[in-house]
């Protein structure tokens, strides 16, 4: 899965309820969350991959607490493949409707 990294941006203040749908395999290089004020809210950030063969191997690969955060940079030790068109989930309660831009970089 050689090839020229990609960005999947999206933006919002209400809950986060995000998708990349690659159309082929991919791998996932990084994640950027960015809150323009800390979460105030025991609430996760989560990344999960969504399997296209059975709900059974859907697999939460990263959660953060948001709390006090205002910022994640989560780069995996290697790049995540994704195949048989897995879907990546991005999801945050943001109750508190803070405003986030995500960034996620894939090939």
């Amino acid at each position: 899965m050689e090839g020229k990294n990609k960005p999947f941006r999206e933006t919002g203040a209400a809950a986060m309820s995000s998708s990349l749908t690659p159309d082929k395999p991919i791998e996932l290089v990084c994640v950027k969350l960015h809150l323009d004020v800390a979460g105030g809210a025991a609430e996760n950030f989560t990344i999960t991959i969504n399997s296209e063969t059975d709900a059974v191997y859907d697999t939460v690969i990263f959660s953060q607490d948001m709390n006090t955060a205002t910022d994640v940079f989560w780069l995996p030790e290697q790049p995540i493949p994704i195949v048989n068109n897995d879907v990546i989930d991005f999801a945050y309660a943001n109750s508190n409707s803070r405003t986030w831009g995500l960034e996620v970089i894939y090939r």
